[in-house]
């Protein structure tokens, strides 16, 4: 019996003409937001498969993009960070027919900006907060201005430094026996920065997740509570730091409910690594598992945590069980390095009361078709193009 033809994108973009570096879907699965080394954003319509807007906010490649309630955030190789308004969709008649082009379609208006360290490659990590205004909050996490090797955390819309220097080594006595000194780890890669709640008190920790360009990992818990604010580091105790790989961690992606991580590096190695408040005292922390397929540089992780995605320098994207590892499948089309990778959201999440979602006919898009969306899975590669790919549900898997 014949095998069958192996699988094929549903959908083909070639709105880019520079290398794909950034994917990121809005809350609702509505929208595509794309970035290339040049600069440019694309934002794709998930109905019509349209661009809504098209526009270079940056100099240089994006290195992170997210839809934050009525906003945009933009993260740039060219040292700024942005926020933008989220631009209101293209009327019907436009959406269906008609061949509109870039300079047709409308641009987000700029809200503010960031100066930032964009030195290391590595993208924000944006942590939500209750509001109760109109007006979203956020902390942001991002590499210091000055020392790569460190992390600061901003206020959001305030721009105010409220941690600095996370990961700093304190300077102690040359007499010590632990005389301290600079972070030996290198320059961080990738950054997370998520709350955990504490049953016995019901507050919560604030914590930060840091890779590292030695091919560590290192969590961090703010111990000071009574303090909002802290400089040079102080009240970051480290909870523990493992090293699953011998080169500079490539991708980092932590679940949606903050319980585990994984990471990949140009070995063959993903790292899994525990990051539950209640976990036992006798499973490590870390495990490596190793692949047949060394060389990657993209990660994603399916909101409910049981798939994840990996990017390979050889343009394959191959879908892994984040329990055992055990290999789902690999999409073939992208020629060269596979370098973004997303989910599309579940219909399981809860989305963001503060998220303004366009209102559509009940006759545009079934329960089905919603249920098919979710299912996506995009790519994006130095060929220039984003790949669409509906997937199974996984669930007998």
């Amino acid at each position: 019996m014949p095998e069958p033809p192996p699988a094929a994108p549903t959908h083909l973009l070639r709105t880019h003409t520079s290398p794909i570096t950034i994917l990121a879907f809005s809350d609702d699965n509505e929208r595509l937001y794309s970035g290339d080394a040049s600069g440019r954003v694309v934002v794709t319509s998930t109905r019509s498969i349209r661009a809504l807007s098209v526009w270079n906010p940056h100099e240089d490649a994006l290195l992170g993009i997210e839809e934050w309630g009525g906003h945009i955030i933009t993260h740039g190789r060219d040292n700024k960070l942005h926020v933008w308004t989220r631009v209101e969709e293209l009327p019907a008649s436009v959406r269906v027919g008609g061949a509109a082009t870039a300079l047709d379609l409308p641009s987000p208006k700029l809200c503010y900006s960031m100066d930032v360290n964009a030195l290391n490659y590595c993208r924000f990590s944006l942590l939500r907060l209750h509001s109760d205004t109109d007006e979203p909050k956020a902390l942001i996490a991002l590499p210091n201005l000055i020392d790569s090797s460190v992390a600061d955390v901003w206020s959001l819309p305030g721009r105010d430094r409220v941690h600095a220097s996370i990961g700093e080594e304190i300077a102690k006595s040359i007499f010590s026996s632990d005389p301290g000194g600079r972070n030996n780890s290198g320059i961080i890669m990738s950054l997370h920065l998520f709350f955990v709640l504490r049953e016995a008190s019901s507050t919560y920790d604030l914590r930060i997740l840091c890779a590292y360009e030695n091919g560590g990992l290192t969590l961090r818990r703010y111990d000071r509570a009574d303090k909002e604010k802290s400089v040079q580091g102080t009240g970051w105790e480290v909870l523990w730091t493992r090293k699953s790989h011998v080169e500079a961690i490539m991708a980092m992606r932590v679940s949606r409910a903050n319980d585990f991580a994984l990471t990949v590096s140009a070995d063959h190695i993903i790292g899994r690594y525990n990051l539950s408040r209640n976990a036992d005292a006798e499973e490590p922390v870390a495990v490596p598992f190793k692949t047949k397929h060394a060389g990657n540089s993209a990660l994603a992780i399916r909101d409910d945590g049981k798939v994840c995605a990996v990017g390979g320098w050889d343009g394959k994207i191959r879908l892994y069980s984040t329990r055992s590892f055990k290999p789902l499948g690999a999409l073939k089309y992208h020629k060269s390095n596979c370098q973004a990778i997303e989910f599309a959201r579940s219909l399981n999440e809860n989305l963001d009361d503060k998220t303004e979602l366009f209102e559509y006919n009940d006759e545009e898009m079934n329960e089905q078709e919603r249920a098919e969306r979710a299912r996506w899975l995009v790519g994006g590669s130095k060929d220039n193009r984003v790949s669409i790919w509906t997937l199974i549900s996984f669930d007998k898997a």
